[in-house]
């Protein structure tokens, strides 16, 4: 301590003295700021990638991805990896790569990505059963695992594969920004660990980001940010060649097929259009055969449709909390695909019930026919709305609503046939000419109705020769290359239950002669027919899982 100079009078010393004590040693200053402010221990590491004050009205935080200072070390994902306790293969921070420029010239560029945590976030408008929430003050969408129940539509509907499941949990899990870090004033995980400070915490303005999604900014053949408003900011000094690219830009591979869902929207749609034909049979035939054709193809109907409500639950990772499914109605189309297909199978079980105990021709059961019809078509078209919502182009809607509806009435005349041949050992001689007549228009329906469908399904393959790499190109490719065993088989069982077999009984014998001496053998053909077909479809229904395409967050190189 210097000493004050001889000079100083008693009343210098005294202020001198009273200055020295507020100046306080390096330790003394930190441990005080530490007491105070409650930093972390590794604050001045990360204090300069974060927001000075919280965001306010019209912001939120976001990440920030200095797409200069990124090596691809991939130090961020472990640290998520680690301070999260993930599974081996699970991680909620990916780091993919930008390729471009010249042979002589090439340029490659790492991009590390994590939850975007939009402005219009996906996931949660889909989710059935709100387990996804996003903070109103500071923009974090956070998942809720206890409120999960494991459906994964939030995998199909976020743009950038954020959710990710977890078997093991039965739930989906993701990135959510380290909240509890940021509440105290601590950066995330990846933040920390980046050891070229590629990754900070920016605040952003809302109206800015939905502004600058209008001149797709984001990265290049990302996912259009208009769909969900990403927040997350890619910054670079430098200017990438226009060819830059994804690396695995061109790279095409099946995706899950969902057999769950397969077997459900099948059996639905089968259902549906059993019980849409059955209904409209009554409208054309007398009563007698009527009342000896609608029980056994309503309870043939309705038993397919229940089956397809069980088989759905198959999908969820902790089905004991199926009966949350419908707390997300007011904004999720599988909420209200569930309750519609609810509603559904409540009305054609009165239905049925109905025609057993008062036959087919009763008011009310006419009346209860059409309930069915409308709800039916109401579970169809919500079905179909589930997977126009995540914008892929090879589920657009035209395309999605017509496969399904044409699914409805080829299984359903298909079905319907079936029960027809049934209830040919129990009518009577004098009936036997209805059944004809009915069996003939079966025949003749399905084929023009099968033809129809295999014809449009054919128009994906035109994408072939489309020369950008467009989502409809990588389907077609998809179905002719990997996914060529399905494609032929598909269409070999949609000929030969729907056109090949049909015409063969239509021009055959059996439909002209007294069916008494001939049951066993339609019942055969007709069988195998319905089994065809059947099978059919679900091939069609896995292609249509299995080969969407879609665009992505860049990747690493794949074969």
């Amino acid at each position: 301590m210097t000493q004050p100079s001889s000079q100083f009078d008693n009343d210098g010393l005294l202020a001198w003295l009273l200055e020295d004590q507020q100046q306080l040693t390096a330790v003394e200053e930190f441990s005080q700021q530490h007491a105070v402010d409650g930093l972390p221990s590794q604050a001045k590491y990360y204090q300069k990638l974060m927001p000075a004050s919280p965001p306010g009205e019209g912001e939120q935080y976001a990440f920030e991805v200095n797409l200069d200072a990124c090596s691809g070390c991939k130090a961020c994902v472990v640290a998520c990896h680690s301070l999260n306790g993930l599974d081996e293969n699970e991680t909620w921070r990916d780091v993919g790569l930008l390729v471009g420029g010249t042979t002589s010239n090439p340029v490659m560029q790492h991009v590390t990505t994590a939850c975007h945590h939009c402005i219009e976030p996906a996931c949660m408008i889909a989710c059935p059963v709100d387990a996804y929430e996003k903070n109103p003050e500071t923009g974090i969408v956070r998942h809720l695992d206890d409120q999960c129940f494991g459906c994964q539509y939030c995998t199909l509907a976020c743009p950038y594969d954020v959710p990710k499941y977890h078997s093991g949990k039965g739930i989906v899990r993701k990135c959510d920004m380290c909240a509890d870090r940021l509440a105290v004033g601590e950066a995330p995980a990846c933040v920390q660990s980046c050891p070229h400070e590629a990754i900070a915490i920016q605040i952003v303005s809302i109206d800015e980001v939905k502004e600058n999604a209008e001149v797709d900014p984001f990265l290049p053949a990302a996912p259009d940010p208009v769909i969900t408003y990403p927040t997350t900011i890619f910054k670079t000094n430098r200017v990438l060649p226009r060819n830059t690219l994804p690396a695995d830009y061109r790279s095409i591979n099946p995706q899950h097929p969902h057999w769950p869902l397969i077997i459900m929207l099948v059996l639905t749609q089968l259902s549906v259009g059993a019980f849409a034909v059955g209904h409209f049979l009554t409208t054309s035939f007398d009563g007698a055969f009527v009342e000896a054709f609608q029980p056994v193809q309503a309870t043939l109907a309705l038993a397919l449709g229940l089956m397809a409500l069980g088989a759905s639950t198959l999908h969820l990772g902790r089905p004991q909390y199926a009966f949350r499914a419908v707390i997300g109605l007011r904004h999720s189309w599988l909420s209200r695909e569930i309750v519609a297909f609810g509603l559904f199978a409540g009305a054609a079980s009165s239905y049925a019930a109905s025609i057993w105990l008062f036959g087919g021709t009763a008011g009310i059961t006419q009346t209860l026919g059409w309930s069915v019809l409308g709800t039916g078509g109401l579970g169809l078209f919500c079905s179909a709305m589930i997977y126009v919502f995540t914008q892929r182009e090879f589920w657009n809607l035209n395309r999605t609503l017509t496969r399904f509806v044409l699914t409805a009435v080829v299984l359903g005349l298909a079905t319907s046939w079936l029960a027809l041949i049934l209830v040919s050992f129990t009518l009577d001689s004098n009936l036997l000419s209805h059944q004809q007549l009915v069996g003939r228009q079966f025949a003749f329906w399905l084929i023009v109705m099968t033809a129809i469908k295999l014809i449009w399904e054919g128009g994906i393959f035109l994408h072939v020769m489309n020369r950008r790499n467009s989502p409809l190109r990588q389907t077609a490719t998809l179905m002719t290359g990997p996914l060529a065993n399905f494609t032929i088989a598909r269409n070999a069982l949609g000929l030969l239950g729907g056109i090949v077999m049909p015409a063969f009984l239509l021009k055959s014998a059996s439909l002209a002669t007294p069916l008494a001496t001939v049951e066993l053998k339609n019942l055969i053909m007709v069988g195998m027919l319905f089994i065809a077909c059947l099978i059919g479809e679900f091939l069609e229904r896995y292609l249509f899982f299995a080969a969407v395409a879609t665009p992505r967050m860049p990747g690493g190189p794949r074969p």
